[in-house]
């Protein structure tokens, strides 16, 4: 898979996700208005799901520069070798 591939599908994702953010908040307003005591529950169920989509955010940034330092190292080295 190529790098611009790669990067359509992540921003696809991202999308989808932040969508479905704004959903989950939505629910858990009229959620806390109607059920009172387990609504905090769900505010703090809701606060590590948000956690963790944060840290799968923080992955997926990092392997992307990971792949980009990658890609510059391979051309240095190539160059070192004489094949570029």
């Amino acid at each position: 898979m190529d790098e611009t591939a790669l990067r359509e599908k992540v921003g696809h994702l991202l999308i989808e996700v932040q969508g479905k953010e704004g959903l989950g908040r939505d629910r858990s307003a009229e959620d806390a208005g109607r059920h009172g005591p387990s609504a905090s529950a769900m505010e703090r169920e809701m606060a590590s799901l948000e956690d963790s989509l944060d840290q799968v955010r923080l992955a997926v940034k990092y392997l992307v520069f990971d792949l980009e330092s990658t890609k510059r190292e391979n051309l240095v080295l190539k160059e070192l070798l004489g094949d570029g």
